[in-house]
């Protein structure tokens, strides 16, 4: 079908423009919850199809293809919107409310876009706005993180960006639809894809930037950004064997990163890593049930994540501490018991434990990545998922709510109570969210793009899954009088193009820097005698003269001191200060004068006697 319909993502670009003209909290609080409404009746409403069509120079813009792959992702995004804003209700602040409506409304552009102009406009929104939710926590830290993830995401885009370009110079097409891998534009496309995705070693602008967002905004950040990569790859890249490689590696190495670390939400982040290294996978894979997957452990990790976020975030809102070392022997068990059951509830799910969301949909993955006979891919994400319980589902609960005093003399329990009611109210959406896919999952499986033939509810599998996380589970027992948190940085890849920056600083303020000033000397002494000669044009040959005896004088340039030199050297330097003036090569009036009478007369003279 075709035609015209209002794209679900306009709301949220209305709703940022009114919200900070709206008067009054009540109706700010009544706008912020009515934007994702309004988009999710719009987009129940929409047909499939191909929309809003637009004729640009020799091509067609398209703003709005719905098919089922663009619509799973879209319903998650829009149900994220909404449980996010009630978890932001009672910030004062709108701007982090626009500067999210706009990251959600730019991503929902990305998933209908139906070529690659209305996919760069729309990418590049949802970088510039996303920044913002960073740069909201005004800290020194959040305001140089900021900066680097603008930084990555702009590189990125730039990469995006002349992939189009030589796709449209060698294919004369804009649109996008699954291609042939193998062209120079196609290998620059995946590269601005896979830095959004966060693939190693592109991947440290996430667990660098996501901690030092706002308590809400990093909530947004943990939803869209990846998991609208993840939707480009499904669309464009499936079945390319590298990205199962690149997914099977950041499975594992999201998790490593994950169990050093004792910041909560850069743990949390880590794991971002892990996850969407599933998604990745299945994209690789490229089998329906693979992509089928992919897409299911979009949906359910952004549902799962948010709620780890939240989580974690009421934890920072009330005690205003974010690390393991901070936390632990505190005591939060006992005046955060519902934050905890929350946490736990996102933390099974991620772990893929039975009657939750993460076991419907991560185990879709691994068996397409059984189905398809990749032996060690399966074993690499099955060693994700041990690492993924280990330090999620362990490790950061016991030492934020239980655990004992890193320090005997902080022993003492953290003061403080309930976080606010909107957001135990956001926490308890998402959470019966993942209970209830995990329970009935065919409510998400009939959203997946293809049919699905996948039971997860087998005895085999569920036994299987439990002996593996009781097994994780004993050895955390056994060796946690052994384990020890330290405050410390980690290294990541992010070291080399920090220290490469550094040494290109130093580069270009030093020897650089030098060489432009003494080059930027030279030329200006250079536009200086240009400038004198112009306005002494008759003693430019008289200069030009001196200079030839200055270097005939210095013999050719190898003496500095003679006579004859000094000499030159004085000449040259008193001509060239002089002065301009209008009357420096006037002649006497007379002179004129006379000439013009004596040609006269020489004229009559001849004209007389002919």
């Amino acid at each position: 079908m075709t035609g015209s319909v209002m794209p679900p993502y306009i709301y949220y670009f209305i709703g940022a423009l009114l919200l900070p003209v709206v008067p009054g909290r009540l109706a700010k609080r009544a706008l912020t919850l009515l934007v994702p409404v309004l988009a999710f009746a719009a987009l129940v409403a929409v047909p499939k199809g191909s929309y809003n069509i637009i004729p640009f120079l020799n091509y067609h813009l398209i703003l709005m293809r719905v098919d089922k792959l663009s619509l799973v992702f879209s319903y998650v995004f829009v149900i994220m919107s909404f449980i996010g804003a009630i978890y932001a209700l009672h910030i004062k602040e709108e701007g982090q409310m626009v500067a999210a409506f706009l990251y959600v409304g730019s991503t929902l552009g990305v998933t209908f876009a139906g070529d690659y102009f209305t996919l760069f406009f729309f990418w590049e929104i949802m970088a510039g706005a996303s920044v913002f939710l960073i740069w909201y926590n005004k800290t020194e830290a959040s305001v140089k993180a900021g900066y680097r993830y603008l930084l990555v995401h702009v590189a990125g885009g730039c990469l995006l960006l002349a992939g189009i370009l030589l796709q449209i110079a060698t294919k004369h097409s804009i649109a996008f639809e699954p291609g042939s891998f193998g062209g120079v534009a196609s290998y620059f496309i995946l590269a601005g894809f896979i830095v959004n995705a966060a693939v190693p070693p592109f991947h440290p602008w996430l667990p660098d930037a996501y901690p030092m967002g706002t308590i809400t905004g990093s909530v947004f950040l943990t939803a869209y950004t990846t998991k609208s990569a993840v939707y480009v790859l499904c669309r464009g890249f499936a079945g390319v064997e590298v990205l199962m490689w690149l997914g099977a590696i950041m499975a594992i190495y999201g998790v490593v990163y994950a169990f050093i670390e004792v910041d909560m939400r850069k743990l949390l982040s880590y794991h971002i890593v892990s996850q969407v290294g599933y998604m990745v996978c299945g994209v690789g894979i490229g089998t329906e049930l693979a992509l089928n997957g992919s897409a299911a452990h979009a949906f359910c990790h952004i549902l799962y994540k948010a709620l780890l976020f939240m989580a974690c975030g009421a934890v920072i809102h009330v005690t205003g501490k974010r690390k393991l070392t901070e936390l632990s022997g505190k005591g939060l068990y006992k005046t955060m018991p519902f934050t905890l059951a929350m946490y736990m509830i996102a933390a099974f799910s991620i772990s893929a434990v039975p009657l939750f969301n993460g076991f419907i949909s991560k185990s879709m993955v691994v068996a397409g990545a059984g189905e398809a006979h990749h032996g060690l891919v399966e074993l690499m994400l099955h060693l994700a998922s041990v690492g993924t319980f280990l330090s999620v589902g362990l490790k950061l609960p016991y030492f934020a709510w239980f655990g004992k005093p890193i320090h005997p003399h902080e022993a003492e329990p953290v003061m403080g109570g309930r976080p606010p009611l909107n957001m135990e109210i956001a926490m308890a959406i998402a959470g019966f969210l993942c209970i209830a896919l995990g329970v009935y999952p065919d409510a998400l499986y009939r959203l997946l793009p293809y049919a699905v033939n996948f039971h997860p509810y087998t005895y085999g599998h569920v036994v299987k899954t439990m002996g593996m996380l009781l097994f994780v589970l004993l050895a955390f027992v056994i060796y946690l009088p052994k384990i020890s948190l330290h405050d410390r940085t980690n290294l990541d890849t992010d070291w080399f193009y920090r220290k490469g920056a550094s040494l290109l600083y130093r580069f270009v303020s030093g020897p650089m820097d030098a060489f432009y000033r003494n080059m930027q000397a030279r030329f200006s002494r250079q536009v200086d005698f240009i400038a004198f000669v112009a306005k002494n044009p008759y003693t430019a040959p008289a200069l030009l003269w001196l200079g030839f005896e200055r270097f005939v004088a210095s013999g050719f340039g190898v003496l500095k001191s003679v006579p004859d030199l000094a000499r030159v050297e004085a000449k040259f330097q008193d001509l060239s200060k002089k002065d301009y003036t209008p009357e420096a090569y006037k002649s006497p009036v007379g002179v004129g004068v006379m000439l013009s009478v004596f040609f006269l007369a020489v004229f009559m003279l001849i004209y007389l006697l002919r």
